[in-house]
């Protein structure tokens, strides 16, 4: 296990619109206001998108066991955002369910908000961390620095 230790700074209320792109909206964010370590939390729905629902087997480097969802689904998720020289690297995980359905995993690619989503993201200040390409793993993973 790695630790390290910071403060929260600014906290951000978020509204999504309908039909907007998620990820992007939340990668937006972060470099109009230059946040490079953050975590949030959110509600609402998803229109469709992608999921990694956890590897197809537990074997590294995993493959991803990635569905397709459409028609609207409730969401409720979180997750973080770290800022790495290729940018933003937003890692969210969520559940979402539609009648007697349900699904938890990873939001991936241009999954779109159906009516709204509403998130608060909490900026941490003084955390000293970024994302890259795991080399094992082949997956985007935490790097504390020291």
């Amino acid at each position: 296990m790695q630790y390290t230790q910071g403060s929260i700074g600014r906290v951000f209320l978020i509204k999504f619109d309908n039909n907007d792109i998620l990820l992007d909206k939340i990668s937006e964010l972060a470099i109009r206001e230059r946040i490079k370590a953050g975590t949030l939390i959110f509600l609402g729905a998803l229109r469709k998108g992608d999921l990694v629902t956890g590897p197809k087997k537990p074997v590294i480097p995993p493959q991803p066991n990635k569905i397709n969802f459409k028609d609207g689904w409730e969401v409720m998720g979180m997750g973080t955002v770290f800022t790495s020289r290729k940018g933003p690297q937003i890692h969210i995980h969520g559940s979402m369910g539609k009648k007697l359905k349900t699904h938890t995993g990873c939001v991936r690619g241009k999954s779109s908000v159906f009516l709204v989503i509403e998130a608060v993201l909490f900026e941490l200040k003084g955390v000293k961390a970024t994302k890259d390409i795991d080399p094992a793993t082949g997956l985007n993973l935490l790097r504390i620095l020291s």
